[in-house]
């Protein structure tokens, strides 16, 4: 197929087949059926879904085209200007789809007698200020209008790289919808959606992205930016693949209930993807570096059209999906208990010596992080062995542990037991903040990819420039002064968990998640200042440094102090209610969390300790060496000056004394 043909075709392609692929998925799921009571009518209970399907497409345009040009395409150049124009036209669309979205939702909700009088804004004012899909739909509603004004006047890299992030972080309210909050894995099940929906938004929206700016783009150019784009696509795809599964896990429950109609629009979906994954390859490996050849040049955009279309079938599936109840909802009991109530999840066995290697929650957000994490460091430091440069072992080993560290806290017992004791919430605090930064720091990730990541020579950014720029940014030579660092550090351990901050982390999964990444960067940070080798805008002498340390950890001492003298339950509606019939009282526990603070957090403040005492030590060796080879080279002459001048002031001083 012609590429100028498919780019006015190719969105058709989309939208018809997601359309065909809504319909049916509506049809056999009942998702449009009529209510037994309180029925919209046929314009909500159709309109709500197609509603929902527009949000997803253009959502995954607007921002697919964001970040397709920040890593691919170069700032100032027509395709670049292109990407922002279908950004700004795609958030357009999808602000009026979520507000109509949000509209549909109140009246297939509330079924309120349709008018224009004060009445029925009332109501409209109260769904959308009081309720949960009433807050969200009109976040996502301004925050699509907002997106529509930036996108349309930025053009710069920084700005346009401001506008991503906001555009990535508008998609995350509508992972909140859907079915997941009536199911027992309530947070897995949000988090889950989450990722699925950035991830496929970021691979459907970049591939309508490379069809409508192909005529503004020679072959030589385009074949570099396909390349990049698939190495997107491909990570997304594993992403999506992973993320779906989880979620489809969570919606199935059982084999048996793939029989079921949310089966088996679910079995369309996972096909859908799984033929994607095989063009994505087939493209990749075969086609991307001959589309200077005519042949291969229209063998690959007819791949290209199929693409389309095989998305197009996932998105309307997946549309049809988010209106069809999944079968493990049917299941949950009439009765919950106080933990399944507060956490959506039933109470764990105790915590024995064996759970703290069997029992596993997994987050996929830090799941992905520590998995990617070592896969790119990995391969970096392959690269660099594969052209003759050294790296040291050692580094790599570190790495790799840190990581390992950080899926074990963040998916395994430890964040399967922090929500019912406060001492094992404590435990996690400790590692993420000291002792996986001490690992994470010694590895210099920024080091080996700056020295493994290939430079880019045709004006665009990729993983190098952009790593590069955020080191060297205002915002890191802040962040990175040691001052600011410590201050970071040790301030927000007290603001944390004297203020609500503590228990928004419990009540909301989104403030868990801060929390996490939160210690992690501050005690990254704290430690990078330290004895970090990757580059910062100022390092304090070593004497200056062991200061810090020393004060750093006084006041972390007498956090743990406070805590253990506490006589009082912190967040007592939460530890106080869980209903937990096994270990200590909460009060008792609580106590025992202050005394991993003041003891077991002290051993990674004492390694650092001593890794900046041995660094001095050494620096002091290699500044002495310099100056004996200094001295080998010239003769001592400075040395040998230094006396012949003493010696003529000597002199001087007895001729006057006579």
């Amino acid at each position: 197929m012609n590429s100028r043909v498919l780019r006015a075709l190719g969105p058709a392609i989309l939208l018809v087949v997601a359309l065909a692929a809504l319909v049916w998925g509506l049809l056999v799921g009942g998702g449009a059926a009529p209510f037994a009571i309180g029925d919209p009518g046929p314009l909500v209970r159709w309109g709500l879904p197609v509603a929902t399907l527009a949000v997803n497409i253009s959502a995954a345009c607007m921002v697919g085209a964001l970040v397709t040009a920040l890593f691919a395409l170069r700032s100032g150049e027509r395709e670049f200007d292109a990407a922002l124009d279908m950004s700004s036209i795609s958030a357009a669309i999808f602000t009026v789809a979520a507000a109509t979205t949000g509209f549909f939702t109140f009246v297939n909700a509330f079924n309120p007698a349709l008018g224009f009088g004060p009445e029925f804004g009332a109501q409209l004012g109260r769904f959308l200020v009081e309720t949960e899909s009433g807050r969200v739909w009109l976040l996502t509603t301004v925050a699509g209008a907002a997106l529509t004004v930036l996108t349309f006047a930025v053009r710069s890299w920084t700005a346009t790289l401001f506008v991503a992030i906001l555009a990535i972080a508008a998609l995350v309210p509508m992972g909140t919808q859907g079915h997941s909050g009536e199911e027992a894995n309530h947070n897995a099940a949000v988090v889950a959606l989450v990722l699925h929906i950035l991830a496929a938004a970021v691979w459907l929206g970049g591939l309508v992205l490379l069809v409508v700016i192909r005529p503004l783009i020679d072959r030589p150019k385009l074949a570099a930016v396909m390349a990049r784009y698939s190495s997107i696509a491909l990570a997304a795809f594993i992403v999506v693949a992973i993320s779906g599964t989880v979620r489809a896990v969570i919606g199935v429950g059982a084999w048996d209930n793939l029989a079921t109609p949310y089966g088996a629009i679910l079995l369309v979906k996972v096909a859908a993807l799984l033929a994607l994954g095989v063009l994505g390859a087939w493209y990749r490996v075969r086609l991307i570096g001959r589309l200077s050849q005519d042949a291969a040049n229209r063998r690959f955009w007819s791949l290209i059209a199929l693409e389309l279309a095989f998305m197009g079938l996932a998105s309307g599936a997946a549309a049809a999906l988010a209106r069809t109840a999944p079968p493990t909802t049917t299941n949950l009991p009439e009765v919950r208990t106080p933990a399944e109530i507060l956490t959506g999840a039933a109470l764990p066995p105790e915590l024995s010596l064996d759970r703290w290697f069997s029992a596993w929650s997994l987050d996929l957000v830090w799941a992905f992080a520590a998995g990617f994490g070592a896969f790119f460091y990995l391969v970096g430091v392959w690269r660099l062995h594969r052209r003759g440069d050294r790296w040291p072992i050692y580094r790599t080993v570190l790495w790799v542990a840190g990581l390992v560290l950080l899926f074990w806290v963040t998916c395994g017992p430890v964040n399967a037991y922090q929500q019912y004791l406060f001492s094992v919430h404590m435990v996690g605090h400790m590692l993420l903040s000291m002792a996986i930064p001490l690992l994470l720091v010694a590895g210099a990730p920024v080091t080996l990819a700056a020295r493994a990541v290939r430079k880019r020579d045709d004006g665009t950014r990729g993983g190098r420039e952009w790593i590069l720029w955020a080191v060297h940014s205002p915002v890191a030579r802040i962040l990175t002064n040691p001052f600011v660092a410590a201050g970071l550090f040790i301030g927000s351990l007290w603001a944390f968990y004297y203020t609500d901050l503590f228990r928004w982390s419990l009540y909301d999964h989104l403030g868990h998640e801060w929390m996490t990444a939160h210690f992690l960067i501050t005690g990254y940070l704290f430690v990078l200042t330290l004895i970090g080798i990757d580059p910062v805008a100022y390092r304090l002498p070593y004497a200056g440094r062991l200061l810090i340390l020393i004060g750093v950890m006084a006041m972390h001492a007498f956090f743990g102090i406070a805590i253990m003298m506490q006589t009082g339950l912190m967040v007592s509606e939460w530890f106080g209610a869980m209903g937990r019939t096994w270990g200590a009282t909460p009060l008792e526990d609580q106590y025992v969390g202050g005394g991993v603070a003041w003891s077991v957090g002290e051993l990674p403040t004492l390694i650092l300790a001593i890794t900046v005492a041995i660094q001095w030590s050494r620096d002091d060796e290699r500044v002495q060496r310099r100056d004996d080879r200094h001295a080998d080279r010239t003769g001592d002459a400075e040395l040998q000056a230094y006396n012949a001048q003493l010696a003529e002031l000597a002199e001087r001083d007895a001729r006057t004394g006579a």
